[in-house]
């Protein structure tokens, strides 16, 4: 005997299928709309600033637990902010650019009325959470997103090769948020922490521009390979991390283990960033250059947190 379907179990399996879809694409979209992967990213430093801040004032994590949850969900939603307002402000280049043409903002999945008034919510409340650990942390976070919004991607980005120098600023004070939670950031450890992300976003960004030149210039965007170059950002690439090789030994406090480790760490990368003027491949090569300073920056941090753990000391 053939067994007849039931058409209603097939228009529930339908929107089951349609509901599972969605929620899959509004997911997407949240990811994107949030940069997930800059985000998470950008709360390391800010993690690592905590830390060492209760390490050299003999706090405890324990004590401080509340401070902590405030300054990581504050700066997040900063920082959350702040991306969504730069989706929001740069829609028209996203239109145009490969890797950025599937953004709602571009798909129109979210309206830009919404995502404008999220970022704004996003960052004012991160700003008030930080308030409540200490009005320092909020003025740094606050820093972080001025640059980042108004100075990097309304006035600056469309217009000067400056502008990946200017939007440095705002990934560099991370680690004085986390810092600051705790304590006043004129410590000698969150100044060279923001000097070293200061430094390091610069090759960092200069190896995203190189393996996305052809869509920048389609943009219209100024960064210096559209603008300069490949040769010129290879320069500019060199001296920026030939910059980050003495700054470890301003960190002695965190043990001679960390200097050596961010002393070869420093040297490896100076050597394959040199190595570009002799590439043949200069695609390929930015892509390793990207992929050291993204290594790069997740393992100096992890580690300045390692070395400090009570097991090691």
């Amino acid at each position: 005997m053939t067994k007849v379907m039931d058409p209603s179990w097939e228009k529930v399996n339908e929107k089951t299928v349609s509901k599972e879809q969605n929620l899959s694409t509004l997911f997407a979209d949240l990811k994107s709309l949030f940069k997930a992967i800059v985000l998470i990213s950008n709360v390391l430093p800010v993690l690592t600033g905590f830390w060492l801040a209760l390490y050299f004032t003999n706090g405890t994590f324990l004590a401080n637990w509340d401070v902590f949850l405030l300054t990581i969900s504050g700066s997040t939603l900063v920082m959350a902010g702040a991306l969504i307002l730069n989706n929001w402000y740069d829609v028209d280049i996203d239109t145009v650019m490969e890797r950025t043409k599937n953004r709602p903002t571009v798909t129109g999945n979210f309206t830009l009325k919404f995502v404008f008034r999220l970022g704004i919510i996003l960052s004012v409340v991160g700003l008030v959470l930080l308030a409540f650990t200490t009005i320092e942390a909020a003025v740094y976070a606050f820093i972080g997103w001025f640059t980042y919004v108004i100075l990097y991607t309304m006035w600056s980005k469309r217009r000067y090769t400056l502008n990946t120098v200017i939007g440095s600023v705002s990934g560099a004070v991370t680690p004085l948020i986390g810092w600051a939670a705790i304590a006043p950031g004129y410590h000698i450890v969150p100044i060279v922490l923001t000097l070293i992300l200061f430094i390091w976003q610069m090759p960092h960004t200069f190896a995203i521009a190189m393996k996305k030149v052809e869509e920048y210039s389609l943009a219209k965007v100024a960064m210096l390979p559209v603008v300069h170059g490949f040769n010129f950002t290879k320069r500019q690439m060199v001296i920026y991390v030939a910059c980050l090789l003495p700054l470890p030994f301003f960190l002695g406090s965190l043990g001679t283990v960390f200097v050596i480790i961010a002393s070869l760490m420093n040297i490896g990368w100076l050597i394959a960033t040199i190595a570009g003027f002799f590439t043949k491949n200069d695609m390929k090569w930015a892509h390793l250059m990207f992929m050291c300073s993204v290594n790069y920056v997740a393992i100096l941090f992890t580690l300045m947190i390692l070395v400090t753990l009570p097991v090691f000391n």
